[in-house]
């Protein structure tokens, strides 16, 4: 094993550890009822309410709800957010009139809009596609901006000098430079989209598991709400870790 490996496994120990330690809280702090089951229900009562949703069916037909938003609204902000992107770094003036532009837009809370995607879109799922695509845009733009951007003008005038073509220019000069940047915006584009959409469908949704969550807040059913929102965390780090063995693995090549 060599240092890299042993190093990644004990940043795995560690996070895995946090995890443990947060559950044994959790339970100590149920178990003695030192917290009301209102506010902090037993994890066993979480699991019997997490298994009931599972044997059926609205379980299955909210997470593809929540899916196929998160899906749709991440596709628009990338295809979107690299074309942008990639248009306005081919010019050093559009770069320093449209990069402010773009980051001032990203600064405004875009929650404040969201009822706006409400009163267009429905309170269906095309808002929430809206809204996560319209948040989620935003990083994909300025990494994209400052990945090409910032790419070394002695390699561009290397490439030339070698009458390196537009295309061939692309693919081994300004992509492979930019590419690190740019993965790191698709990252946090992706996660932005996650909170977007599920955040969307606990203030305004006709369905989703973010309306799950919000319904079993409103009928006072804390086992069941945990049970959603205990799915919706273990769903987001089982895709950060994806997401960044994705990262690593394109970094390295």
């Amino acid at each position: 094993m060599n240092g890299k490996e042993g190093n990644t496994l004990a940043t795995r120990a560690i996070q895995v550890g946090f995890l443990v330690a947060v559950g044994l809280v959790w339970w100590a702090l149920a178990a003695n009822r030192m917290v009301t089951p209102l506010f902090l229900p037993h994890p066993e009562a979480v699991w019997r309410a997490f298994a009931r949703l599972v044997s059926g069916g609205q379980f299955w037909s909210a997470v593809g709800v929540t899916l196929t938003s998160i899906v749709q609204a991440y596709g628009i902000a990338v295809v979107s957010g690299l074309a942008v992107g990639y248009l306005v770094s081919r010019s050093r003036y559009s770069t320093r009139l449209f990069e402010p532009l773009i980051a001032a837009c990203f600064a405004v809370p875009i929650t404040l809009f969201f009822p706006i995607f409400i009163l267009v879109f429905g309170i269906g799922p095309a808002s929430k596609v809206a809204y996560g695509a319209v948040y989620g845009f935003f990083p994909v733009a300025l990494n994209t901006i400052a990945g090409f951007s910032g790419v070394g003008a002695h390699y561009v005038k290397a490439a030339r000098s070698m009458g390196a073509s537009r295309s061939q220019m692309f693919r081994h000069v300004l992509l492979p430079a930019a590419f690190p940047v740019v993965v790191t915006g698709l990252r946090i584009s992706f996660f932005i989209c996650f909170a977007s959409v599920l955040g969307g469908e606990a203030i305004s949704s006709a369905s989703g598991v973010g309306n799950n969550i919000a319904h079993a807040a409103e009928l006072m059913e804390p086992a069941r709400m945990f049970a959603w929102i205990v799915f919706v965390i273990v769903t987001a780090i089982i895709l950060n870790m994806v997401v960044s063995h994705v990262e690593s693995r394109g970094r390295e090549h």
